[in-house]
């Protein structure tokens, strides 16, 4: 990392440590309206116009291992596949038939010899084009080559594998914007794939995802694991473009290491900013990683339906070689799912509240910015205009949203 970045990000926690209020110049955030969460002509416009819109995290490297190794990704309501074709490039196709739109890929993950319809027998390559089908004698004139399947675009950042429905999107790179080259330290295009993992939770998607964006509710939900290390009052909070943010927090103790990450690889090229302290991004608009030189968890907030969603969680770590993942890593994840379960406690209780005439919206404080940043993006990706007017956030934090 420059030392003009990580200064910049020292000096923003000193001075969230010892500041007296929020910054003179910060603006009074406006209420976010509470049927945000249960309106469902605004959770309409939020399914239309963010999901299939939005550079989506889908899958590692490591899960596509060959040619011909696939993995399904569904989350969108789109049923689409990932692929490692035989120039070993990974690409994503609508898992649609051309013919009559049956299925290619009928499993979860796994390789394949070829793509086949098992409706009626088309036969596709790994790149998508049509190379053969039954009885062609009855289909007079059917140009194959205009018959391929339809491509979904798929980037990398990395050894991570994202996609995007929007065929007009910005390239992944550019739309993240600085994330790649805070990212570079980790040594991403050697970062190993380990296990993942998911958990369902009653609640809107977006119940979940504010918790995440700040670190506000440690001392009530996290007393005996978490708060006992982090400092939340020193919380740096870089706000980017696109709706992506950064939440730096500081240890209580220069000193202090992660007991559960004692005896595990290191990356060496971490700054030691972020080594010893704890990093996490949001990559817009439901990716959450909480980064360390010793490996990484990618949490994803998916909606299954308007008052419920699943929560996965994919771990990563620095190459260990051959074989299975380090023994070590059971034990980290077992000590993560427990800070887990402290987060979505509550989560089903606000639902509940969300939908009663008790929550009217949402008083943020300036900890909490980054959830008020999150929505701002959100009203811009449907078009602020479409948003109903009660339900609009006011955009206020342009002068502290930075490149």
């Amino acid at each position: 990392m420059e030392a003009a970045i990580t200064d910049h990000l020292r000096e923003g926690m000193e001075y969230e440590r010892n500041r007296s209020g929020p910054p003179e110049h910060f603006p009074q955030l406006p209420d976010i309206p509470g049927g945000r969460y249960v309106d469902p002509q605004f959770l309409a416009l939020e399914d239309a116009q963010l999901w299939k819109r939005s550079w989506l995290y889908a899958g590692h490297a490591d899960e596509l291992p060959e040619p011909g190794s696939f993995l399904m990704f569904t989350r969108t309501g789109s049923p689409i596949f990932l692929i490692r074709g035989k120039d070993l490039k990974v690409r994503a196709f609508y898992n649609t038939c051309r013919h009559r739109g049956g299925p290619l890929v009928k499993e979860a993950c796994g390789h394949t010899r070829g793509l086949v319809c098992g409706y009626h027998g088309w036969t596709y390559d790994f790149e998508g084009k049509l190379i053969n089908l039954r009885d062609k004698r009855d289909f007079v004139g059917l140009d194959m080559h205009r018959r391929g399947l339809i491509e979904v675009r798929c980037e990398q950042l990395g050894n991570w594998i994202f996609i995007n429905e929007d065929p007009d999107a910005e390239p992944l790179l550019e739309h993240l914007g600085p994330i790649p080259e805070y990212f570079a330290q980790y040594d991403i295009d050697n970062i190993r794939f380990v296990k993942k993992d998911g958990v369902d939770v009653e609640c809107n998607v977006k119940v979940l995802m504010d918790a995440f964006l700040e670190v506000y509710h440690l001392k009530s939900i996290h007393q005996h694991t978490v708060d006992r290390f982090l400092d939340h009052r020193g919380s740096k909070i870089v706000l980017w473009k696109n709706g992506h943010s950064l939440m730096l927090t500081p240890n209580r103790r220069p000193d202090w290491v992660d007991p559960g990450t004692v005896g595990m690889k290191q990356i060496p090229s971490v700054d030691e900013l972020f080594a010893k302290n704890n990093p996490s991004f949001n990559l817009y608009p439901n990716l959450v990683t909480p980064m360390a030189d010793s490996g990484m968890p990618f949490l994803l907030f998916w909606p299954t339906g308007p008052r419920s969603m699943r929560i996965e969680c994919h771990w990563f770590a620095p190459d260990w070689g051959d074989g299975e993942p380090p023994a070590l890593w059971e034990t980290r994840i077992a000590n993560f799912e427990r800070i887990l379960e402290e987060d979505t406690q509550f989560a089903p209780q606000i639902q509940k509240s969300v939908e009663s005439p008790g929550f009217k919206g949402m008083p943020l404080n300036y900890q909490e910015r980054r959830i008020y940043h999150w929505h701002e993006e959100l009203d811009r990706r449907i078009g602020r205009e479409r948003v109903p007017e009660p339900l609009r956030v006011t955009p206020v934090l342009h002068d502290f949203v930075e490149g």
